[in-house]
């Protein structure tokens, strides 16, 4: 009879506290800038062209790296990639925080993303190699998703805070003291961990850049100017060379990603499905929420950042207190729960008027709740019923999923929510041609135009944008309640957490393969 794994003690949890610290500074610095760019416009002079992409070169290179940087991880040793990159991090950091010019900057906001992408899976993966019981693995997940939304959460107030304290380069500069206490307790702290050193496929690798940047690039520009050439000739683009990875992965005998892990693993291809679609809803809905805390309820950034605190609150009882109830009860029960009490957010979203802020954010922490839940069991689900071997490379793929989760959500979300917008909102007469068509547009520039609009116009624009939120929180809530039964129908088999299945006498014709943690065929 195989023994219990080896509980964790002070040094793994010490490894977790310190592997938490680039966890927090990457979730930082996806939000940091919301409260930095006017500082920083007034000194580096973007166009508008460049300030977009100051903003988005971070999260490009991010996505479009994790499945490369995790299998390397894999293969060179997820310590030592951590490391790696931890130190590229900071150098890249100083030369942001230093830049002296926009060009510059968004130069080193791309290496920020590459070096961030080898962050992600070997924190996740070398959590999985810290914690062998598998209710202490599931915990320190949701320490680690918590960590990461905290640091999201945290980015508009320590963003703002440093400007008025320092300058706008001080917001990277957080990077450096984080980088040294990395390096320096790593090496202590951390099992190195390595599973195979078979070559890298740079084919694959070229593949998977063209296959996710230009679809990621195609869901962001239709968010923004919905469908035109250029979103007409990225997607294409995206998902042709995706056919072609797949392929090429199918063929491979040491693929870059295992896609054979999707059609094999029920467990391992519902939970990443649940991922996308919770990711998909809150992404979108946090998006719409933060703008109607400023454009609505007239909160400035700092204060909108402090009212999401709340929510961020439920996040953490949610993704600590899930893997507690997940070692009574089946993971995919609570995953299904979780989802369902989420649905009474969306519902509260889609009945707030021009005047509920309360209502708003109590929604958003309901779904935030679900979130936290989600994240947290859902990806100890992936990372836990992948082989040891692809730790790292299943890391990646959750990550990958999440990011594009949030992108879909933003896109087609903010779509909706703008169409809604377009098609209700009724343009004041005596408007210039030019103020008539931003007024008509969005509320943001119903804004801008705000001195030459007529009273209560911009009371109407603020109500059709509610409007377009709350058609947006329906169509969010019916596709997390689709989830919610997916969830129930493919995962409610999977057994508490450090439970295992009795062992039984071998029949002298059977056989017995997959994850142990599977209970049943349905």
């Amino acid at each position: 009879m195989a023994g219990r794994p080896v509980r964790a003690g002070w040094r793994e949890w010490s490894g977790l506290a310190l592997l938490a610290l680039p966890t927090m500074l990457l979730g930082l610095d996806v939000t940091a800038l919301y409260l930095v760019v006017p500082s920083l416009a007034a000194d580096l002079d973007p166009t508008a062209t460049e300030t977009l992409w100051i903003m988005d070169a971070y999260g490009f290179l991010i996505a479009g790296s994790l499945i490369t940087m995790g299998t390397l991880g894999d293969r060179l040793g997820r310590r030592r990639l951590l490391m790696i990159g931890m130190a590229a991090f900071a150098a890249a950091s100083v030369v942001a925080a230093f830049a002296p010019g926009a060009l510059w900057l968004i130069a080193a906001r791309a290496l920020l993303g590459v070096a961030g992408a080898t962050l992600m899976p070997s924190t996740l993966s070398l959590i999985s190699t810290l914690f062998a019981d598998a209710r202490q693995r599931a915990l320190a997940i949701g320490v680690w998703a918590t960590m990461f939304a905290l640091g999201m959460a945290a980015g508009p107030v320590v963003g703002g805070a440093l400007v008025a304290a320092f300058w706008w380069g001080a917001v990277f500069l957080i990077a450096v003291p984080v980088a040294v206490l990395v390096l320096v307790n790593a090496p202590v702290l951390l099992p190195e961990s390595r599973t195979h050193g078979g070559r890298l496929d740079l084919l694959s690798v070229g593949l998977s850049l063209t296959a996710l940047l230009p679809t990621i690039y195609a869901i962001k520009h239709l968010a923004s100017h919905g469908l035109d050439v250029q979103a007409y000739v990225a997607a294409p683009i995206g998902a042709v060379s995706a056919i072609a990875f797949v392929r090429r992965q199918l063929r491979l005998k040491e693929p870059l990603l295992d896609i054979r892990l999707l059609t094999t693993n029920r467990a391992f291809a519902s939970a990443l499905t649940i991922l996308l679609i919770g990711l998909a809803g809150f992404g979108g809905v946090m998006y719409l929420v933060t703008q109607y805390l400023q454009l609505v309820d007239g909160l400035t950034p700092t204060i909108a950042g402090l009212w999401m605190g709340p929510p961020a609150l439920a996040m953490l009882v949610g993704a600590i207190g899930a893997p507690l109830l997940a070692s009574r009860m089946s993971p995919g029960v609570v995953m299904a729960t979780a989802l369902t009490i989420s649905l009474t957010g969306y519902a509260l979203l889609a009945l707030a008027g021009t005047d509920a802020k309360q209502t708003i954010v109590a929604g958003f922490g309901f779904a935030y709740l679900g979130l936290g839940v989600t994240a947290a069991l859902g990806t100890d689900i992936v990372v836990g019923t992948a082989p040891p071997t692809k730790s790292g490379s299943a890391a990646a793929l959750s990550e990958t999923v999440q990011e594009l989760g949030i992108a879909m959500g933003v896109a087609l979300l903010g779509s909706l929510t703008a169409a809604t917008y377009r098609s209700t909102i009724e343009v004041p007469s005596g408007l210039t041609k030019s103020a008539a068509d931003a007024y008509g547009d969005s509320l943001s520039g119903a804004w801008s135009v705000m001195d030459e609009l007529p009273p209560g116009a911009l009371l109407n624009a603020q109500t059709a944008f509610t409007h377009g939120l709350n058609t947006a929180a329906i169509a969010a809530g019916i596709a997390v309640a689709a989830a919610t039964l997916a969830c129930f129908a493919t995962l409610r088999h999977l057994r508490p957490l450090g439970q295992t299945a009795p062992e039984l006498e071998p029949l002298p014709s059977a056989s017995v393969s997959g994850d142990d943690r599977w209970n049943g065929d349905g």
